[in-house]
């Protein structure tokens, strides 16, 4: 089985870092692919970053040329996109924060999502809302860092174990790490919390292996029909190129 995982930004080294983390939770004989956008911003933070990463994320789909692969984790916390990759690929789309969020849900009543700026609460809040898990959640908690910030250990840690408390105190029993630049942080948190704090790409990447296991994909009866034939101009020299696998 192979899994490819997009990051929403153009930031390699966090492509890697995410990479790592969904090659932890992988089983065996999964092979996970790491993509990073050629275009768009270097870290998703606020509306127009959302957008211009989701248009960057469904045209690195569009024009993947590499190995066939079984499904497409789509790491990017609360980002848009998840719509319209599930139109254009032929088989599994999981996002992480949907994913991160239903197994939030079978482990306590209700969860708290730390996540990096404050302002990417409403679009968090609105993925979530979307995805139909909003009612479970207690708060949604910014830790002030930006994502590129994320690269120094002990100061994210220090800014999430504060939001965390935040959280707690708003009724989550459950926490979810709001980034994906954060994956790896959950056992070292979850130690010091005494509550379960789930990684949405480890998330993605177990329940897409579920979904190709069980060999069940999108469903093409409404929503997520394949997109309707016509000529789309994607910028300078971008006509419609192949469809991805």
């Amino acid at each position: 089985m192979r899994i490819v995982v997009t990051n929403c930004n153009t930031t390699r080294e966090m492509t890697e870092e995410i990479v790592q983390g969904a090659r932890a939770a992988a089983g065996p004989g999964t092979t996970v692919l790491g993509l990073t956008p050629a275009w768009g911003p270097e870290s998703a933070e606020g509306w127009l970053d959302s957008y211009l990463s989701a248009a960057a994320v469904i045209d690195l789909l569009r024009t993947y040329e590499g190995p066939r692969y079984d499904a497409v984790v789509m790491a990017g916390f609360g980002e848009h996109g998840r719509e319209g990759v599930r139109e254009l690929v032929d088989g599994p789309v999981v996002d992480i924060t949907e994913a991160a969020a239903h197994l939030a849900c079978l482990l306590g009543r209700r969860y708290g999502v730390v996540t990096t700026l404050e302002r990417s609460r409403g679009q968090i809040e609105d993925s979530l809302e979307l995805a139909g898990v909003a009612r479970n959640c207690a708060a949604v908690v910014g830790t002030g860092l930006g994502v590129l910030d994320l690269g120094d250990a002990d100061r994210t840690q220090a800014a999430f174990l504060t939001a965390a408390e935040r959280a707690r105190e708003a009724g989550a029993e459950v926490l979810v790490l709001g980034c994906a630049g954060m994956t790896g942080l959950q056992q070292a948190v979850s130690r010091k919390l005494g509550l379960p704090v789930v990684d949405g790409v480890q998330a993605a990447v177990k329940l897409a292996e579920s979904l190709v296991a069980l060999g069940l994909t999108t469903s093409r009866a409404g929503g997520y029909a394949r997109p309707v034939p016509k000529r789309r101009e994607w910028g300078p020299g971008g006509a419609d190129g192949p469809r991805a696998p």
